[in-house]
């Protein structure tokens, strides 16, 4: 989760110094969408190997909020619903495809 000035982002991010490992992981998430999607009832992006902020080879699966900062009181209440709402639907969808991830590599 991130929040800043400009807006807020929730994303399950991959950080595998190994590419090949995090397309792994992709792969699998990949398979698992329509569980992720039924939970979030959303898409959101999937992006495999971005750069984050430093320069690293990142895989992420994210969604954002524009247009909202943690600056302003007056958008607190978008920013905390942005965030439960995620927070709650990505908890049920690692409750159910945990025990898939186990032994990747």
């Amino acid at each position: 989760m991130h929040a800043g000035n400009r807006g807020a982002s929730i994303a399950i991010e991959l950080t595998h110094p190994d590419p090949e490992i995090q397309q792994i992981y992709f792969e699998h998430f990949l398979q698992l969408k329509h569980i992720l999607q039924h939970e979030l009832q959303e898409e959101w992006t999937w992006k495999l190997h971005d750069t984050d902020e430093h320069g690293k080879t990142i895989t992420r699966i994210y969604t954002e909020l524009h247009d909202v900062s943690l600056f302003r009181n007056s958008d607190w209440p978008a920013l905390i619903s942005f965030f439960k709402e995620r927070i709650i639907a990505l908890d049920a969808f690692w409750s159910n495809v945990k025990y898939g991830f186990e032994g990747l590599r």
